[in-house]
């Protein structure tokens, strides 16, 4: 039986990696953060899922290297390929279809730690599989941003960040990890680094209204997301301040190429709209 390491096991992308491998009969262990050495606990796996993130942007830019290098060193140890969650953020504001040969040319910080990260894996030596995805949508409220724009669904209204008309990237994690498990099991096939996107749902604003409309059975009016207040808020809450750095991809239109993906696990069938919004836990 292979045996994977979940990083991170209780957050989004990591709670979908433990029940993916569990589900296609991997051993699945769980590192315990804070509580053993990850160098220990990786000692006979065949692979390492960094699910690992600094809680709410808290010291990203020096974290996420600090990461990196802490996986590498339990890989080098155990001799694991490394499944690492990729985002967009690298790839700065040139919109487009995105895919492994499009420049890195962000300009925030955190796009600059996410480039740093991926630059430590390539070099490391390991092997790493990174499946590079949009923003993620998930079964349950996890925190993440589609939990906070669905929140006044019950009273009819979906706020939305950015121009409603352009396309936007959005990875619905069971799919995700469905993936990674997929790519997991042909890892003998690939090179030493691997950068493989998640085309994933690439859908407008409206389209997302129009269809959650369409579920719930009632009228959904599309709500402007409270930017202004997050402006306001900036200087006292890290987190605002750090959502607004990312603004701008909600007005640059772009999606994920999925060729790669699908020429690697041809087999692989994602979900469609409808189907996510179907398992999503709203707040209706």
């Amino acid at each position: 039986m292979q045996k994977v390491l979940i990083l991170g096991a209780s957050g989004s992308f990591g709670s979908n990696c433990v029940a993916a491998f569990a589900t296609a009969g991997w051993e699945v262990r769980k590192f315990k953060r804070g509580q053993e050495d990850m160098a220990t606990a990786a000692k006979g796996a065949d692979v390492i899922v960094n699910g690992l993130n600094p809680q709410n942007y808290k010291n990203w830019v020096t974290e996420l290297p600090k990461i990196a290098q802490q996986v590498v060193g339990a890989a080098k140890a155990s001799g694991a390929t490394i499944i690492q969650p990729g985002n967009v953020y690298n790839f700065g504001a040139q919109a487009g279809e995105w895919d492994a040969d499009t420049p890195h040319k962000a300009t925030t910080k955190k796009g600059r730690a996410r480039i740093e990260m991926e630059q430590i894996l390539r070099e490391s030596g390991v092997q790493v599989i990174l499946l590079r995805a949009g923003d993620f949508l998930d079964t349950k409220n996890s925190g993440n941003f589609f939990d906070f724009l669905t929140s006044k669904l019950g009273k009819g209204q979906f706020t939305y960040p950015g121009q409603a008309n352009i396309p936007h990237a959005w990875a619905f994690l069971p799919d995700m990890a469905r993936a990674a498990v997929g790519l997991a099991e042909i890892r003998g096939q690939l090179g030493r680094f691997e950068d493989v996107p998640f085309a994933g749902l690439t859908t407008t604003g409206e389209e997302l209204r129009a269809a959650l409309a369409k579920l719930t059975g009632r009228k959904v009016a599309l709500k402007s997301f409270p930017w202004g207040f997050m402006k306001l808020a900036s200087p006292f809450w890290l987190l605002a301040r750090e959502m607004q750095e990312m603004r701008y991809l909600w007005d640059l239109p772009h999606s994920l190429n999925g060729t790669r993906l699908h020429a690697l696990l041809p087999a692989f069938k994602a979900s469609g709209l409808e189907d996510v919004l179907r398992r999503v836990e709203l707040n209706t």
